[in-house]
């Protein structure tokens, strides 16, 4: 089953299978975290789309 994992860091969104650690290869490694999102959703945006959803989850995940 696919995946779809964000960097807490940098937003960067990557889909992943068998794995639960998944390291960021954009900003240097930071532990990715795992989404809500289903991979079939994730599959169906286009990438505006997904900048969106990257900068809103960032917004909503801020440390505070």
């Amino acid at each position: 089953m696919m995946k779809v994992y964000i960097c807490p860091n940098c937003g960067w969104i990557r889909a992943v299978s068998r794995r639960s650690a998944v390291e960021c290869f954009k900003c240097g490694g930071q532990q990715m975290k795992l989404t809500r999102m289903s991979y079939r959703r994730y599959a169906f945006l286009d990438e505006e789309e997904r900048k969106d959803y990257a900068k809103s989850w960032l917004y909503i995940h801020q440390k505070r």
